[in-house]
């Protein structure tokens, strides 16, 4: 690792909200939420007032009764986004996209010309603020995991920059949860042993860690309580991954509701995956309940595959795996995912269809590509809802 705090995490403020807050000079300074069934984004007003993403949108007008519901614009984000990745790439060429608003930079090769990454980083809010008229918070960091954490004690549009010297006297007293991979059941068992800050954590020691948590993430522990996190930033990096998932209004749903947006996932997921020519081979079912518990299921195929009906009859397994916890839980979010993905080369599946299925899919985007994407669908979806298509980094 280097010596240099040189490494930025960039991060947008409550991005939708706040390119709805931009374009429209009435909602600035108010309380603003996106999406109305459920809250895709909300502004820091809103957040103050106790609002969540993924929150019901009645449960956010209940919190805040005054705020402006306003409906998501994908295309005005998209927009955004790219302006902002050229401000990325105008101030390094080293620049590692994590989501449509957010990324690191690596700045340490630059003091002779820019200056020093505090004021690179200085440089960077000002522009951003300049050329597209958003706010964005700045950590700077020898890590990667140190920056982003920098960031997120330094939100909203703030800068914080944590030197070599002073590093585990910032991270040390700061929440487990601010540790990349200890989410909500981790913590619990974290905290039910006295483990509350990222001090607790590192003095535990590694074999304890082990212990509590399993090889894996204890491990991982140890290493970021101490800031071990070798990492470089990578430049052109592919998504190890390719999804979409979909919220679900709060009750029961029936198995024909659940099934119509199943497909209508996987259908989006393997257009996505053809037309990056990635195949994958584990597909990985996520759901999300009423009470907020939540639940994974993951299969792995034999070869990688780019078949919408392939991918599809193994998510149908996976719901059925967990038919039960959908039907005593109530269900809020569907996700389906396709990882493992391949950049060399494929063999698809066999399925016992007339026509070649590979075929199939390709004459179906075709016609998508030419007439757009709603001049195809399935039967089943012809009157339902396609949900939104959320802006994202290329796959």
């Amino acid at each position: 690792m280097r010596d240099l705090a040189c490494i930025l995490h960039a991060d947008l403020d409550a991005f939708y909200a706040s390119v709805e807050q931009r374009d429209d000079p009435r909602l600035r300074g108010r309380p603003v939420i996106v999406g109305s069934g459920v809250v895709l984004a909300a502004s820091y007003e809103a957040k103050r007032r106790g609002v969540r993403t993924a929150m019901s949108g009645r449960a956010a007008r209940q919190l805040c009764p005054d705020a402006i519901t306003v409906p998501p614009r994908m295309s005005a984000y998209s927009e955004a986004s790219r302006a902002v990745f050229e401000v990325f790439r105008d101030t390094t060429p080293l620049v590692e996209g994590v989501s449509i608003d957010e990324a690191f930079l690596d700045v340490g090769g630059l003091h002779r010309i820019a200056g020093t990454p505090t004021e690179i980083a200085t440089r960077l809010r000002i522009e951003v603020q300049r050329r597209v008229g958003l706010p964005i918070t700045v950590g700077v960091a020898r890590t990667k995991f140190l920056a982003k954490v920098a960031s997120q004690v330094a939100k909203p549009d703030g800068l914080l920059v944590v030197p070599v010297e002073g590093e585990l006297a910032f991270l040390h007293p700061l929440p487990v949860e601010l540790l990349w991979g200890v989410g909500r059941v981790t913590a619990e068992k974290l905290r039910e042993r006295g483990i509350r800050t990222v001090g607790h954590v590192a003095r535990v020691g590694e074999a304890a860690l082990i212990a509590i948590l399993g090889p894996g993430a204890g491990r991982h522990l140890d290493a970021l309580a101490h800031n071990r996190d070798p990492r470089p930033v990578q430049t052109g990096k592919r998504r190890g991954s390719i999804g979409a998932q979909r919220a679900m209004w709060r009750g029961r749903h029936t198995a024909e509701e659940i099934d119509a947006t199943l497909m209508g996932l996987v259908d989006r997921v393997t257009r996505r995956m053809r037309s990056a020519q990635r195949p994958g081979r584990t597909v990985t079912l996520r759901l999300r309940f009423d009470d907020f518990t939540r639940a994974t299921r993951s299969q792995t195929l034999l070869r990688p595959t780019l078949q919408t009906e392939t991918v599809l009859a193994v998510a149908r397994r996976l719901v059925d795996s967990v038919r039960e916890l959908i039907e005593t839980r109530g269900l809020t979010l569907v996700g389906i995912s396709v990882g493992n993905l391949d950049n060399r080369g494929f063999e698809q599946l066999a399925l016992p269809f007339s026509a070649d299925p590979a075929l199939l899919d390709g004459a179906l985007d075709s016609i998508r590509d030419r007439f757009g994407s709603a001049a195809v669908t399935r039967g089943a979806l012809l009157g339902r809802d396609p949900g939104l298509t959320m802006p994202m980094l290329p796959d």
